[in-house]
């Protein structure tokens, strides 16, 4: 799993009235689909009196097709859900969703004009968009004697991780994350420097940093 730009802030907003009909776009940082729908849910009671919640998301990793989703929320088909998905996914940007509200102001935009209001929308709320990038984290345990230890620190140092706790008893139990891209690396390392005797198991966390 590579590192991935998620959105820094909390949410950013762009709005925008075509044809007397109100858009406002509202994109969020939202790890995994629970938080999107929650995001959704939040969006909708902050305001109940629009006439469209339409939504979008990329739950997860950008590749991770599993946890993308988008709703229409009655416009008719295909005019607002994928267009701002497709927004999204063009971003290269995971763990986001994006809603747009719409008032309704009297005048039909037909096809055309509801896919580039959509579209539109998350277009420009993502220009507004402040980015930081993640990197997947694995843990895992290690035990190892009390004389590795400063070794055992710097070669988990050399490959980007970090000792999360550890516990000294007759040896030494350490419990560590390490980026996916870099496991290989130092599990080579630890092999080569104890002679196959420092083992990484995995633990059934998973972290971000």
């Amino acid at each position: 799993m590579d590192a991935y730009e998620i959105p820094a802030e909390p949410v950013s907003v762009s709005e925008e009235t075509i044809k007397k009909s109100r858009f406002i776009t509202l994109l969020a940082h939202t790890d995994g689909v629970e938080n999107a729908r929650a995001f959704v849910q939040r969006v909708k009671a902050e305001h109940p009196a629009a006439r469209h919640h339409c939504w979008a998301w990329v739950a997860g990793a950008p590749q991770d097709s599993q946890q993308l989703g988008f709703s229409d929320d009655g416009e008719p088909s295909g005019t607002a859900g994928k267009p701002m998905l497709a927004q999204l996914m063009g971003s290269q940007l995971g763990e986001i969703t994006a809603v747009v509200v719409r008032y309704y102001g009297g005048i039909m935009l037909g096809t055309g004009g509801l896919v580039k209001a959509y579209g539109g929308g998350v277009q420009q709320g993502l220009k507004l968009l402040v980015p930081q990038t993640k990197t997947p984290m694995a843990t895992f345990q290690l035990r190892c004697e009390y004389a590795q230890l400063a070794e055992v620190e710097r070669i988990i140092k050399r490959f980007a991780g970090n000792v999360l706790h550890s516990e000294f008893q007759a040896e030494i139990t350490l419990w560590l994350a390490l980026p996916y891209a870099q496991v290989a690396g130092c599990r080579q390392n630890l092999s080569d420097f104890s002679r196959g005797a420092l083992v990484l198991t995995a633990s059934e966390h998973s972290l971000s940093g």
